[in-house]
Parts: C-alpha cells; sequence; structure tokens
C-alpha cells in the first residue's frame, strides 16, 4: 500500500451510528470509514470505498479494548 493522504485524530471524526462507523469526509466527495471493531484490532487505516485514498486514524486501542469482547457502545461519540 501507498502512503497515507493523511493523518487524521479519532477526534476529528464522526460517529455514524446508522452505519456503525466513524468518518471523515474525503476530497472525492464520499468519506473515510473505520469501525470500532477495526480501531479495537488496532487498525488504524481508515478506507474511502470510492477512491484509492486512505487516511490513518490516530488514537488510542485502549479507548477500544471493550471492543474485543464482542460489546458495542453505538451511543459512544468520538
Amino acid at each position: 500500500m501507498g502512503g497515507f493522504y493523511d493523518e487524521i485524530e479519532i477526534e476529528d471524526m464522526v460517529w455514524d451510528i446508522d452505519k456503525a462507523v466513524y468518518h471523515y469526509p474525503c476530497p472525492c466527495g464520499d468519506r473515510f470509514e473505520i469501525s470500532r471493531l477495526q480501531l479495537a484490532n488496532c487498525e488504524d487505516v481508515a478506507t474511502c470505498p470510492s477512491c484509492s485514498l486512505v487516511i490513518r486514524v490516530i488514537y488510542d486501542p485502549l479507548d477500544f479494548e471493550e471492543e474485543k469482547d464482542g460489546s458495542t457502545n453505538d451511543t459512544s461519540e468520538a
């Protein structure tokens, strides 16, 4: 995989309760997305479903430990 388009703090992303993902605007007009489970698994790459750009999400993996157990908190906000 090539380089990252940007590095974004999780606090700058928005929680989408309907899709159960954090998202951030992509220059192509769509949005980068990453789930809480991906974050719990220490995956820090958010992808855009419409183009090839990816961003690195800066966050504390300890904030998402509970997701590994299968429990989710759909009301949490970034």
